[in-house]
């Protein structure tokens, strides 16, 4: 009863008012930092990866760096059978004008037609770093529209990496949006169905949005260490409303219980201080666990992923902090109010229902009987169904969703496929950079020049090559267009050619040079394999800390090792049914996309990093409630089916709270994002329901006592210590 959880508890519960205005002051005073001081966005040069990114940075010396580019097309108008050039063309002429005019506009090209004849486009390259284009799109958007009002006769649209990404992030918070109108109601129903009480239903919801509010204010402040990709607020929303709202239910459903426990005899005061030595305890373990394994994030060496792991350890921690400072606070009152309504009905005669202490559901019992009974025919069966359902991850196929990929709800999208169809050689390009003294210019433009005529017989690239040298002579760049997405296996196999044949046999023969390949299929091609790379390193950190939190958290190596067990089933398995679901096409119309055969390359590391950790509050607060009974003189087998039995509840009302969060993100239009909730959603299903109520019991009955090795659980009861102030 002396540990900091017990302790702040103590004074929370002792100085309510003080501690909730607390609270929200640091709430307040973190967001109002945070939106003061700004945030930090991650720069084109964050997100460069292997050769890819070697090549733009060499580029970039020269100042020979990607821009942003927009292309205004026009094409026949709706309806039309052909493309009237008289008014095509003089809309071209007039899109050049207005856009050579922009300040934001670094330069806009002559009209070029399409070999076909079916349309026109005017190339308009804006001022700044590539990632910044979006930033300068209003008014290049506002000329298009203008020049479509002034030549309605044909159609003209705009399409380009910024336009795309303004609508892509336009659309995700639309229906990030929409997740928030299903996640809220819902959480708030089950939490009603749990506790019966509106007021203890809205506290849990309460505290998470205020963490998730306190965390972004946080993670702006971080971002000027590890810079925000843009999915910072997301992974905070995502992560924010599962354990803010998880870390408070166990801490209520304890209270609940010791108050029941109590009969009346402990004031609400004492009942908290219970509550904070035993849950109290596994969400400190549980958001340290959490806030670890996400850190392993930063071993990826990627911004993305780094954004990820910033996002999800400061709402972590706040979300702790909340359930140590603020809860204890709240359920001091609100056992206060409980109380005095208490004895207004006693003083009024009416009667007074007792509260029930919580000692597992009917279908938990139901399900732990067999186990109970027969432990090595129901851990065989359990580990059977998560192997089955993990052996699709044999044929995952791991790809970085590339631009193709996004809804053609966005008209961007719509636009991009006209101009893709008449102007092929624009859908894809290698770029072949190389670094050289100045006085090599001449050589160095020779080899590239034979480089160039090779490929052009080359089927997999086509167009014309263009070879561009920095003003110093010490950079050179040739770009090779490819008439095929980034995701065709002939984009893949022309980058190979590129890498593997054309460059050792031409500039790679020059001595003293520097040469690396990048381009939109590099890109699309090495950050899958980074990934691949990293993975293995990300994989056995993550065990290493599940193992040492577990034997750090219960003193146990044996149970280390079945955390490690476990985990690895939970993922294993959310993998296989997200390869079944996701590279195949039979779930397409239920759930609404369209399959590329493949997996995002970021969601398996995504979903074991989080995975891992969330597991981990189901894992503690499980074996907390296990152990509690064996220190209390039970034998094992008794201890694991009671402390199972009393904890199944909570387990499984946060277990669907935290689907009904992951599950909001399957309907979302972005497939990367629709992948991830899926996972994490069957993952979390399969973890309370199979693994916490079949597999581990079962594992630990036939483990007995050597379950706790090397410890030595006391086998005489221990009575728990009662706080002093007695109601």
């Amino acid at each position: 009863m002396r540990d900091l959880p017990v302790r702040m508890a103590r004074w929370s519960a002792g100085h309510p008012w003080r501690a909730i205005a607390g609270w929200f002051l640091f709430v307040v005073v973190c967001l109002g930092v945070g939106i003061g001081v700004g945030g930090r966005p991650a720069t084109t040069e964050d997100y460069r990866i292997g050769e890819a990114g070697r090549a733009e940075a060499m580029a970039a010396d020269g100042g020979l760096q990607q821009r942003p580019v927009e292309q205004v097309l026009i094409t026949a108008k709706p309806g039309a059978d052909r493309l009237d050039t008289v008014q095509a063309a003089a809309a071209a002429r007039d899109v050049a004008a207005r856009m050579a005019r922009l300040p934001e506009v670094e330069k806009a090209s002559a009209p070029i037609r399409a070999a076909n004849g079916t349309a026109i486009r005017v190339e308009v390259t804006m001022r700044g770093p590539e990632l910044e284009g979006e930033k300068h799109l209003a008014p290049v958007l506002e000329q298009t529209a203008q020049v479509q009002a002034a030549h309605p006769g044909v159609r003209v649209e705009e399409t380009g990496s910024p336009s795309i990404g303004k609508g892509v992030d336009h659309l995700r918070n639309q229906d990030l949006s929409r997740t928030e109108m299903i996640a809220l109601p819902v959480t708030l129903i089950t939490l009603l169905l749990v506790f019966g009480s509106m007021a203890l239903a809205v506290v849990p919801v309460l505290l998470a949005l205020s963490s998730i509010f306190a965390a972004i204010g946080l993670s702006m402040l971080a971002s000027h260490v590890f810079p925000d990709a843009g999915v910072g607020t997301n992974v905070i929303m995502l992560i924010g409303m599962a354990v803010g709202v998880d870390y408070t239910l166990f801490y209520l459903k304890r209270e609940r219980e010791e108050r029941a426990r109590s009969g009346g005899r402990l004031s609400p005061a004492a009942v908290v201080e219970l509550a904070a030595a035993t849950s109290g305890r596994a969400v400190v373990v549980s958001g340290i666990a959490v806030a670890v394994s996400s850190a392993t994030l930063y071993l990826a060496d990627d911004v993305i992923f780094s954004s990820i792991a910033t996002g999800a350890i400061v709402v972590t921690i706040v979300a702790v902090l909340s359930s140590l400072t603020v809860l204890p606070a709240l359920l001091a009152k609100l056992g206060q109010w409980s109380e005095n309504r208490r004895e207004r009905r006693i003083r009024r005669g009416r009667r007074v229902r007792g509260a029930r202490t919580e000692s597992g559901g009917r279908i938990t019992r139901a399900m732990l009987r067999p186990t109970g009974r027969h432990p090595a025919a129901t851990l065989a069966v359990g580990m059977l169904v998560m192997l089955a359902l993990a052996a699709p991850v044999l044929g995952m196929k791991l790809t970085d969703m590339g631009r193709e990929t996004h809804p053609r709800s966005i008209p961007a999208m719509q636009a991009y496929d006209r101009l893709n169809a008449a102007f092929p050689d624009l859908k894809a390009m290698n770029q072949v950079v190389v670094q050289a003294d100045p006085s090599r210019r001449a050589e160095v433009a020779g080899a590239l020049g034979d480089l160039a005529r090779r490929a052009e017989h080359d089927p997999r690239m086509s167009g014309t090559a263009e070879l561009r040298t920095s003003q110093d002579g010490r950079t050179s760049l040739l770009e090779l267009p490819v008439p095929h997405y980034v995701s065709d296996p002939a984009a893949i196999a022309s980058l190979k050619a590129v890498r593997h044949d054309y460059v050792p046999a031409t500039v790679g023969k020059l001595p003293g040079v520097k040469v690396a390949v990048t381009g939109d299929v590099a890109r699309y091609a090495d950050y899958p394999e980074h990934q691949k790379q990293k993975l293995p390193l990300i994989i056995a950190s993550l065990l290493l800390v599940t193992f040492a939190m577990t034997v750090w958290a219960f003193r146990s190596v044996v149970l280390g090792l079945v955390g490690v067990l476990l985990n690895l089933l939970s993922a294993g398995a959310a993998l296989g049914l997200l390869v079944l679901v996701f590279q195949g096409t039979w779930a397409q119309g239920l759930l609404g996309f369209t399959s590329t055969g493949t997996i995002g390359s970021r969601v398996p590391l995504f979903l074991f990093v989080i995975l891992f950790g969330l597991s981990m509050d189901y894992q503690v607060f499980v074996i907390s409630r296990i152990r509690e009974a064996r220190l209390a003189g039970a034998t094992t087998r008794t201890a694991v089916l009671d402390g199972i039995g009393r904890s199944a509840g909570v387990v499984t009302s946060a277990a669907f709270v935290m689907v009904t969060v992951f599950a909001s993100f399957i309907p979302l239009h972005i497939i990367e994002m629709k992948q991830m909730g899926f996972a994490l959603a069957a993952a979390v299903l399969l973890d309370a329901f199979v693994i916490r109520v079949v597999v581990l019991p079962a594992l630990m009955l036939l483990l007995g006592e050597r379950s706790w090795w090397p410890s030595r659980p006391a086998s005489a009861a221990v009575a728990p210590p009662v706080p002093a102030k007695v109601g």
